[in-house]
């Protein structure tokens, strides 16, 4: 019968709420005089008949302006109890409004009184119960067993969120505030962090979610760390600055990101450094659409210029970040012309009208071929990209007079091993020389890590890797690296931009580096899953060591030298390092250039190693195309020795 009652359309449950009110409101205030006089006879009946009555015609009409009857039982709130008191209030007040206009005598005002606070109960109560009946009728049985970290405002939050959720059953708050601790908030009970174990094994939990949005980076790491031993699949809601709304749902939580395992608090941006080379300037961004630069567009337009100028091979790339950068323009109700250019760094002629026709004051070059091992299969188009690109627009841009060129430069142009760190530190000379022979142009650069989420980055790999079921694939088990998010490293890259003198190379703090096995374990076991190894050998997740790429290092550096100064930020460090005149490297240039025209790799080698005295090559020469022709050279000259050796013995 219960069902049929469930099942019944809206409107016909409406009616039934408002039928037992009806009823039992009445009732209550016959209650209420028998409260008050501590009986019940006829003529205390009779002298009170005509507000029993008025009661359900005054309360009901009220109730349904209140909007008491739309709320669906199972999903209300706290809320509620409001509605509920003021409801009674004014239909008891409306109560006794009517005694006294039709001047009825004897009427006691404690009645009134004893009335209210029953029909507060009463209705606040009937709810209640029907909605705890109705949520232990609706219970999943296969629901997964949660218990939420934080019993905060954010955990309370997310505790009533997941009532409305099947999926989840809430079984315990988790809070290391003692106060706390033995309580309980919504309906569920608190515990100590030091209870866990024994709270997974009593309820079967298989997932803790951790709501403690005002928490710091470094505290939200640390609790991570002591909930990794448990081996349970680990979300997380979002920071305070997402929860604006107060109201946390539960689309809103998330899986445990990279940077919740870093631990790295954000530094607060210096404003005035962010808007000093933007506000009111034509700003031009090259690689516009990639990770970086896109980041760096969505930065810049948020400090207001007067233009943005966007350049991209990729058309669609292009595209999107035109259109993302356009309806955050139309949002944040900015004015600022957006201009997209296909095209390549490569073409001067295209770059000079370009400064020229828009009158470019700051440039930011993020332009690059930065995946290492693909730059050492074709490292001819890693120089074109990223050395003679980068000195096109250099020489472009002190044409222009372009007041401010910000290279983003890479850790691995630090001792590089592999090509692609080789043309970086080759891009970064280039830049250093040109600031050193004219006044018209700033060129600064800024260097720092891997960002998480860039095209390439191994965190979206392993993830990947983990939700298929392994393996994990790693180049090597002792491998390390610095990670930084990419909105701060965009943030950085701004300020360290607006501090440039002349020829600076700057050097973002990343950090403590990470082992990347070391990750790899995390990222399985914050998914509630094991590693598969001899000691556990039941586990569903292997690591395996695939070996080193060609060009890939074990260890990234951001310093070449010692000589490091601090700035004004405390993230941002000034590095003073050897650098070459430009007569020096216009020679090496035009030969390197050459070199590659001719597709002589010898050369291409040769010259990077004279040039950038710190590359030291890691591997041999890698191009596809060079393997190949040696490969054949090598068969041809086998097969040529192999005809002569068998004419010599047939005259013999």
């Amino acid at each position: 019968m219960m069902f049929s009652l469930i099942a019944l359309p809206r409107l016909q449950k409406q009616i039934i709420a408002g039928v037992l009110d009806a009823f039992f409101l009445p009732l209550t205030f016959i209650l209420a005089i028998f409260v008050r006089y501590e009986t019940l006879n006829i003529e205390l009946l009779s002298h009170y008949f005509w507000l029993i009555v008025a009661v359900p015609g005054f309360s009901i009409p009220i109730f349904i302006r209140m909007g008491l009857y739309r709320a669906v039982i199972r999903y209300i709130d706290q809320k509620m109890v409001n509605v509920v008191v003021i409801g009674v209030c004014l239909s008891v007040s409306a109560l006794a409004l009517l005694s006294f206009m039709v001047q009825m005598t004897g009427i006691s005002r404690f009645v009134f009184i004893i009335y209210g606070s029953g029909a507060i109960l009463y209705v606040g109560a009937s709810r209640l119960l029907a909605r705890a009946y109705l949520s232990g009728l609706h219970q999943n049985p296969n629901s997964i067993k949660i218990a939420i970290y934080g019993a905060g405002k954010g955990g309370v939050q997310l505790a009533n969120a997941l009532r409305v959720n099947e999926e989840y059953d809430c079984v315990a708050f988790i809070d290391d505030n003692p106060n706390k601790q033995g309580s309980s908030i919504a309906g569920i009970k608190v515990v100590a962090p030091a209870t866990i174990a024994q709270l997974i094994r009593q309820f079967q939990i298989k997932e803790i979610l951790l709501a403690m949005p005002t928490i710091s980076k470094s505290r939200q790491k640390t609790i991570l760390d002591q909930l990794e031993i448990h081996k349970l699949r680990i979300k997380v809601t979002p920071s305070i600055k997402s929860l604006v709304s107060g109201e946390l749902r539960v689309q809103d939580i998330r899986d445990v990101e990279i940077e919740d395992l870093l631990g790295r608090d954000q530094v607060e941006p210096d404003q005035s450094l962010l808007a000093l080379c933007i506000k009111d300037q034509n700003v031009m961004v090259t690689g516009a659409g990639g990770s970086i630069g896109s980041e760096l567009c969505r930065q810049i337009l948020q400090q207001r210029p007067a233009r943005l100028v966007l350049l991209d091979m990729s058309e669609f790339s292009l595209y999107s970040i035109e259109q993302e950068l356009s309806a955050l323009r139309d949002q944040l109700g900015i004015d600022c012309e957006i201009t997209p250019f296909l095209g390549s760094i490569l073409d001067s002629s295209k770059l000079g009208k370009i400064f020229n026709s828009f009158e470019i004051d700051t440039l930011y070059h993020a332009a690059a071929y930065k995946h290492v091992p693909l730059v050492e299969h074709n490292p001819i188009e890693g120089i074109r990209n990223n050395v003679l690109g980068t000195l096109t627009l250099a020489q472009a841009a002190m044409k222009a007079k372009v007041k401010q060129f910000v290279l983003i430069s890479t850790d691995k142009a630090v001792r590089p091993t592999n090509v692609m760190g080789a043309t970086k530190r080759l891009a970064e000379l280039i830049l250093q020389a040109n600031a050193s022979r004219q006044n018209a142009t700033r060129f600064c650069m800024v260097r720092f890590g891997n960002v998480l989420g860039s095209s390439g980055s191994v965190v979206p790999l392993f993830r990947k890797q983990i939700m298929q079921g392994g393996p994990i694939t790693l180049t090597h088990l002792e491998i390390t690296r610095y990670f930084m998010t990419i909105p701060e490293a965009a943030q950085l890259v701004l300020q360290a931009g607006a501090m440039g003198t002349g020829g600076d190379v700057f050097v973002l703090d990343m950090g403590e580096p990470v082992r990347i096995i070391d990750l790899a374990r995390r990222m399985v076991h914050l998914c509630g899953l094991e590693v598969k190894s001899e000691a556990h050998p039941e586990g569903s997740i292997e690591i395996c060591d695939v070996g080193l790429r060609p060009g890939e290092k074990l260890y990234e550096e951001l310093l070449i030298g010692d000589n490091v100064s601090r700035t004004t930020h405390p993230l941002i460090m000034r590095a003073q390092e050897s650098m070459l005149s430009w007569e020096q490297l216009q020679t090496a240039l035009q030969n390197l250039s050459l070199a590659c025209q001719h597709f002589d790799y010898e050369k291409v080698r040769s010259i990077l190693q004279e040039t950038v005295a710190e590359y030291q090559p890691q591997c041999g020469i890698a191009d596809f195309i060079w393997n190949t022709q040696k490969l054949k050279t090598s068969e041809h000259s086998d097969a040529t020795h192999y005809n002569t050796e068998t004419q010599r013995k047939n005259k013999e």
